[in-house]
């Protein structure tokens, strides 16, 4: 699916607020515009949806990420190896030992030039990670996980 094709991706943000949705698709094309020979990987989950850019098909090489919460509508622009990039303006949030993210509320507050840096040191890091050049592949829209039945059972335990 390329960034100009919504269609897809709106089904699985139709229970979102609208504002919601919107902050997603921004940043999407965001992501979109700097890397577009990256993949897209789409996981629904039942307690969140989140798109991640990978440089193959596998989740280990993922670069950035934008998680949405069902329960909180809280957004997060993540990094799936976070704690391994420079962030000297220690604006990445997290202490495990591997993801890092922001919050994400509004375009005016989002550190845009600072996050693209970021996002070119992941880009970079997670090339390093790939074992074999041939795993590397472009431009791909991947759905790698819906769970309904499981959003279902918790939505009919509330």
């Amino acid at each position: 699916m390329p960034k100009e094709e919504v269609a897809s991706l709106l089904r699985f943000l139709y229970e979102f607020k609208p504002d919601v949705r919107e902050k997603v698709i921004w940043l999407r094309e965001f992501v979109w515009d700097l890397y577009p020979q990256a993949n897209e990987l789409i996981y629904d989950n039942y307690n969140a949806l989140a798109l991640g850019w990978s440089v193959t098909e596998k989740l280990g090489q993922t670069f950035c990420s934008i998680a949405v919460y069902r329960s909180s509508q809280g957004i997060h622009f993540g990094f799936y190896w976070g704690s391994e990039l420079e962030d000297p303006r220690k604006l990445l949030l997290g202490n495990g030992n591997q993801y890092r993210y922001l919050f994400f509320e509004n375009r005016d507050d989002f550190p845009l030039e600072y996050v693209t840096g970021l996002i070119e040191q992941a880009w970079h890091n997670a090339l390093q990670k790939v074992k074999s050049p041939k795993d590397i592949v472009h431009g791909k829209t991947i759905l790698k996980m819906t769970s309904p039945v499981k959003r279902e059972k918790k939505a009919k335990t509330k």
